[in-house]
């Protein structure tokens, strides 16, 4: 499985790996532009992965524990998902809406 985080214009989301899981998790730009307060470009997205990737991937495995997510079934993230971790986490800057 190809470990790199990369955006995918078929599904307008941003994919990443799922270590342990054997498959890909997606975020749609929607919950990016939820996040951030506007409409993100591509590069908006993949900056705010970079900088709160704990958050995502926690927000992943939480998710996989929640919903029982059979290994190497693909998954997706929704705002509150990744909203949830980065509370929990203290990570959401000023500006940043939910």
């Amino acid at each position: 499985m190809n470990d790199e985080v990369h955006w995918r214009t078929d599904i307008t989301s941003l994919v990443f790996p799922v270590q342990g899981h054997g498959a890909i998790c997606a975020v749609h730009r929607g919950a990016f532009r939820t996040l951030l307060g506007a409409e993100p470009s591509v590069d908006d997205c993949l900056g705010y992965f970079r900088r709160s990737e704990g958050a995502f991937r926690a927000a992943a495995s939480a998710k996989i524990a929640r919903a029982a997510i059979p290994a190497g079934t693909s998954l997706h993230l929704t705002s509150r998902d990744i909203a949830r971790k980065l509370l929990e986490d203290g990570q959401i800057a000023s500006g940043e809406q939910l």
